[in-house]
């Protein structure tokens, strides 16, 4: 027998945002915007540097693009929902909308642990092998890496995909975030709900907890790498290129982490609790990934720079020719 809810469809779900806290949602709807803004802008301008800028056409700022534009698609995933429901009260979502939205956090975040990897190759070839960099790492290669991280994505989020399509749900239930949760929409699921929660279980474990050993990894061979260094400032130099990396898989994974056990082991943690780390898991990334970047890359803090004195520039002078124009009117007038 299906579920129903007064508010909303036997074939949709109710999207909720920080329980509890409904009265407030206007306010909390002021920095989520702010927050939306800067990962879309941030994003947004690392994306159009590195493609405009020849100098940056290497693989480590490939990867960092790569980066970008994963943060730039999960941010705009979530955004409809986010928003909908702290300034419109728009609740309700179909169960298919849902399952779509849900596909594709989970792929970003995933293809988002990826790129994390294969900038940590980069990372250990450029410090452990940097004479083999410039070999190995070529335009080529990184084209390769980046197919075989999406094809990877594709290969392992496909049975997944099959199982929830063919599935039925509880309609009318209510989600504990504003937007669709794998561990927490399943909940709802008829049948087969624990193949598809085993699978998603594997999936977090297999991919992200390969993902961050492998990390972890070439981070033991980097610093084994470093501490052979005999000169103090090429040991500093070595390790100050790792710092943005190291920051954005901290941002990456601590969030996640803590979300998957708020889930799946402690079932007791109150709703508000979740969905407050779902936000954080969700927009931390894209919000802090291109201010680290912007702010220890010196490169692409100039070429920010001379992006908004470029634009800047052209304000100034379409003002320019504006005053001039109305000049003109009325000098003919008179």
């Amino acid at each position: 027998m299906l579920i129903f809810n007064n508010t909303t469809s036997s074939s949709s779900f109710l999207l909720t945002a920080f329980p509890g806290l409904e009265l407030v949602h206007v306010w909390i709807s002021i920095p989520v915007c702010c927050l939306y803004t800067i990962a879309l802008l941030g994003n947004s301008m690392i994306l159009i540097i590195i493609i405009t800028e020849r100098r940056l056409h290497k693989p480590m700022y490939y990867f960092l693009s790569m980066l970008s534009a994963v943060d730039l698609c999960l941010t705009i995933t979530t955004l409809p929902t986010v928003l909908g429901v702290l300034w419109f009260h728009v609740q309700e979502i179909s169960i298919k909308a849902c399952l779509i939205q849900m596909f594709l956090v989970h792929s970003f975040s995933f293809l988002e642990s990826s790129v994390l990897v294969a900038m940590a190759f980069d990372r250990f070839m450029a410090i452990c092998n940097p004479l083999q960099y410039a070999v190995v790492l070529t335009n080529g290669m990184s084209l390769v890496i980046a197919l075989t991280v999406c094809m990877r994505q594709v290969i392992f989020s496909f049975p997944c995909v099959i199982i929830l399509s063919n599935g039925s749900f509880h309609g009318g239930q209510e989600l504990s975030h504003p937007f669709c949760y794998h561990p927490d929409v399943i909940k709802f699921m008829y049948s087969k709900s624990w193949l598809t929660d085993f699978w998603g279980m594997f999936l977090q474990l297999y991919l992200n907890g390969t993902d961050l050993l492998f990390i972890l990894f070439s981070y033991i061979l980097i610093l084994r790498t470093v501490l052979s260094i005999v000169a103090p400032k090429k040991q500093q130099k070595s390790l100050s290129t790792c710092v943005c990396h190291i920051c954005a898989v901290t941002v990456f994974y601590v969030p996640m982490i803590s979300l998957s056990l708020a889930h799946r082991l402690f079932s007791s943690t109150p709703r508000v609790i979740c969905s407050t780390l779902a936000n954080i898991y969700l927009l931390l990334p894209p919000v802090l990934n291109p201010i680290i970047y912007s702010l220890k890359i010196k490169v692409i803090r100039q070429a920010m720079i001379q992006l908004f004195q470029f634009k800047n520039l052209r304000g100034m002078k379409v003002r320019g020719l504006m005053g001039r124009w109305n000049q003109r009117g009325t000098s003919s007038s008179t």
